[in-house]
This record gives C-alpha cells, structure tokens and sequence, in this order.
C-alpha cells in the first residue's frame, strides 16, 4: 500500500483526497516506478474537473492526479523494451492512475532513462511542459530571425517554449501578469503585461508587423485577444484550447515518445533548457501546490518531491 493524492469524483478542490491505495502492478505495456518526483500542471485540476473526459483513461474512482514523473522502475510489464528494474526513468502515467503518489505504473514507450547528471526533479518536468513546448515549435518550424508571440509566458510551458525559441535564434516577446516579469526576462524575451489592458495594442507597438507565429497557453479570451496579430491564422498554436481551429489556428500535435522525452533531457544537458522550478513541496501538500498552480499566479514550475522511497 502507498499513498495517493487524488480525487473521488469529476468537480472543484472539494472533491480531492488522500487515499491509501495497493501498489499497481504494470500492465504489459507498462513500468511500475516508485515516485521520487512529479511534476504539477493545469492539466491535472482540468481533468479532475473532468473537463477533458477523452482523456479519463476509463478508470475506475478515486483517480490519482498527476501526469509526469521521475523514479525507479521496481517491475516491468512484458512488452516493454529497453528498461530494467532498478533504472532511474521519468514519464508519463496513463490519466487516473497519477503521479502524485508514493508509487504508480508509467506508460513503457512514453519512459525514458534519467540521463546522469539530471535531477529527479528536472526529469519530473519533461514529460508535459518540456516536450509541450518542443512539440509546438516543431510545429510552427520557424527559421532562425522569426518573430514569436509566447502568450502565456509565466508557467512551466511557456517558459519552455521561450528558452527553446531563443535557442533557435527566434526573436521572442511573451504576455504574462506582473509577477511574471522577471522570469519572462530571463528567457531574453520581451515583456508585454496583459494586466494593464490593450494587451494588442502594446504588442504591435513592438512588433507593428505581427509575429511569424504565435504558441498560446491561455485560451479563452486572451488567446482571442492575440490571435489577430499572426501573419497567418495557421501559425496560432494553442496548448490548451480546442476552440482556437475555429478562428484558423491548430491545437499542438502531442508527442510523448521515449525519442521525445529524451530530445527535452539532452536539451537540458546542453543548458539550452531549464524548468525553472520555484516551488518544491513534499506530497503531504499536494492539495497547495494544486490549488497555487491553479490560481494562475504561481510562476515557472511546480514539483512535488517525495524524499524517502518506500520499502518494496
């Protein structure tokens, strides 16, 4: 038995607990792994609101939160290649079975090795911010000296995005709240605060003749409100809104492949990628570090780190 932190139903924070649950047992396509790292996103509140039922993975309740993380494989389902028992690995966890938790199984062919030299922590951010981000660079394919609108800058993905756009010699400016100012600034990107209003009008004050392309974090109305000012609706990418194909834009093609996760590792190896992780809580405060993610004022990357390993 381990413990989990999840929830008992679709719904609000209301509905979140900590349960103790047997350790799962790897389905042949499938790495059981004890969490020494996970990784917090808007995606996991998103899916325990059940706004993304596609997504449910058909499990039973309570369902565990969490997407990503970082461990060590303690078995091995029977189709999985290139891993053994005992390898520091992270990836990602089928939804409903979660990360936030002593131990869970991740899916075989979206786990990588932990290279020597990356934290648990570190890895723990690849599988959801750090491959979104190369994801939807990959897909706008801009050349060195394009100019991108990252809206969206302050959290784990767009921060990502930023760092690996520079990299790629793009010219970078990026809409956030106040508070995300500096953490935009040390990507080298330009700042646009979309708290003060007329957020399009500041931005074709910097950039008059558009942007090359646009990866969007936000949705809604902020996405809406940006959108205009790409030199082809098709170069709006949008990480979390559907909707943004009904105004000529497209939803980020997702990989999340083992060739993939190891792409955004090296990428930190080199320097080139840093999670910027600012917050670290232990999994006794997964409910705060849930609910600071889902206010939309925390900043860079949160993680939960699980310190002690539990026996087998």
């Amino acid at each position: 038995m381990g413990l989990a932190f999840g929830y008992r139903a679709f719904g609000g924070p209301e509905v979140q607990e900590f349960f103790d649950r047997p350790d799962p047992r790897p389905a042949p396509h499938e790495v059981a792994v004890a969490v020494t790292a996970a990784g917090v996103n808007p995606i996991d509140y998103m899916l325990r609101a059940g706004a993304i039922p596609g997504l449910n993975g058909g499990l039973p309740f309570p369902q565990v939160l969490g997407m990503e993380a970082a461990g060590i494989v303690t078995a091995i389902g029977a189709d999985v290649a290139g891993l053994v028992v005992g390898d520091r690995v992270f990836g990602f966890a089928l939804t409903g079975a979660g990360t936030y938790a002593h131990r869970t199984v991740l899916l075989g062919s979206a786990t990588a090795r932990t290279p020597a030299g990356l934290s648990d922590a570190w890895a723990a951010t690849i599988p959801v911010a750090g491959t979104t981000a190369l994801d939807a660079l990959d897909q706008l394919g801009l050349p060195s000296g394009a100019r991108l609108l990252v809206n969206g800058i302050g959290g784990g993905v767009g921060v990502a995005t930023a760092q690996l756009a520079r990299a790629r010699g793009l010219d970078v400016v990026g809409t956030a709240s106040t508070s995300k100012r500096d953490i935009a600034a040390s990507t080298g990107a330009a700042f646009v605060d979309y708290t003060e209003g007329q957020v399009e009008g500041s931005l074709r004050a910097l950039v008059p003749d558009g942007f090359d392309g646009i990866v969007d974090t936000v949705g809604g109305v902020s996405l809406r409100a940006v959108a205009p000012l790409a030199l082809e609706p098709s170069r709006v990418i949008s990480i979390g809104d559907v909707s943004v194909t009904e105004i000529g834009g497209a939803a980020v093609d997702r990989h999340t492949d083992r060739p993939t996760l190891e792409r955004v590792a090296e990428l930190m190896l080199q320097g080139v990628l840093d999670p910027h992780i600012t917050a670290v809580h232990p999994l006794e405060h997964a409910a705060k570090a849930l609910a600071d993610v889902e206010s939309a004022h925390s900043i860079g990357k949160t993680v939960l780190e699980l310190s002690e390993i539990p026996s087998p």
